[in-house]
């Protein structure tokens, strides 16, 4: 095993990638606030990013998105938009898609055996897909937030056994 220079082991790390279309609203919400939840179980070793399958490279998040998050003390104001790329799906081991349209790019791009509907993933086979707040109002980014942090919160129970340390 090897080992970091503080001479802590080298834990193997867990990397998910949530993809929505634009990469600036529901993709680094869920990313935001998955890194909070990572942090409240103690989980340094796993990694979150966010991408998107129609995202230009560089856009900011939106800012219906970057006011949910300041709301709930999260911090969106240096996201930076990025399209999926084949490295990033190479490096993501578990691939949470918004919409079943995401998740057909991805198998497109030959990663669908790491991609999920992340309502799926959370065991809710009932839902499909989680709503796109872009253009909308506060009151849609609010329940958009609330949404993805208990879907969040639900995948995070589900790949604990994965990834508890």
């Amino acid at each position: 095993m090897s080992q970091h220079s503080d001479g802590s082991p080298d834990i193997a790390t867990y990397n998910v990638l949530f993809v929505c279309t634009g990469n600036t609203c529901r993709s680094p919400l869920a990313e935001v606030i998955a890194v909070r939840e990572l942090a409240r179980r103690g989980w340094r070793h796993v990694s979150v990013r966010s991408a998107g399958v129609g995202a230009a490279p560089g856009a900011p998040a939106s800012p219906g998105a970057v006011a949910a998050a300041r709301r709930h003390a999260l911090d969106l104001s240096d996201h930076s938009s990025q399209p999926i790329t084949a490295d990033l799906l190479f490096w993501a081991d578990l691939v949470l898609v918004m919409s079943p349209m995401q998740r057909q790019v991805v198998e497109d791009l030959g990663a669908g055996e790491k991609a999920e509907l992340i309502t799926e993933f959370a065991g809710e086979l009932a839902v499909d897909e989680v709503p796109d707040p872009f253009g909308g109002g506060d009151d849609e980014y609010e329940r958009t937030y609330d949404r993805l942090t208990e879907l969040v919160r639900l995948v995070m129970d589900r790949i604990e056994p994965l990834v508890a340390p």
